[in-house]
């Protein structure tokens, strides 16, 4: 299965001021260990991220791969890697066909990786993810992390349907029991 995972509030500790820097990038606990289970377990696994602090000028492509570069050596530590890592570097108001809660950056991941995006999840903390996340089809998960537990609150008539887990971890462990049943 393909599961899609926003970054900031899922995979690392998100922040009102963006995440700017090697040192402002901290995974949540037991994120990346979950992220270890699902590869093991042989889900795909892809970043979709909307990075707006770039537009903002807030921090550059370069930080920004630097980061990823980050994730992905603390992710080897766990024996994992991830399949892709996708991101939407515009503003809000450059209206692009990519940032979230588009559906641009979910299809081309489909197109990418030849999936079904009916048979994939996409996993965030905000309304936005979810919302990209059912313009395509996918099966959707919201975790209390970053701003999932504010999402809840402000949102809980949109997220119907929607399956909520405490975090990524949690998530990770129901759907692993489940597939073993």
């Amino acid at each position: 299965m393909l599961i899609i995972l926003d970054r900031d509030g899922v995979i690392n500790e998100d922040s009102l001021e963006y995440i700017k820097s090697l040192d402002e990038w901290i995974p949540i606990p037991g994120a990346l260990e979950a992220i270890s289970r699902l590869k093991k377990a042989g889900h795909r696994v892809v970043v979709a991220t909307n990075q707006s602090g770039i537009a903002r000028g807030y921090l550059s492509d370069e930080t920004l791969h630097a980061m990823h570069e980050k994730m992905k050596g603390e992710l080897n530590r766990y024996g994992a890697t991830l399949d892709g890592i996708y991101y939407c570097p515009h503003h809000p108001d450059d209206h692009c066909a990519c940032r979230k809660p588009k559906p641009g950056m979910l299809r081309q991941i489909a197109q990418d990786f030849s999936e079904d995006l009916t048979q994939a999840v996409v996993v965030g903390d905000s309304l936005r993810d979810i919302e990209a996340g059912l313009a395509c089809g996918c099966a959707v998960v919201l975790v209390k992390t970053g701003k999932g537990k504010e999402t809840v609150s402000n949102y809980a008539g949109k997220l119907t349907g929607v399956s909520v887990y405490e975090n990524l971890a949690e998530f990770a462990t129901s759907l692993i029991k489940t597939n073993l049943n």
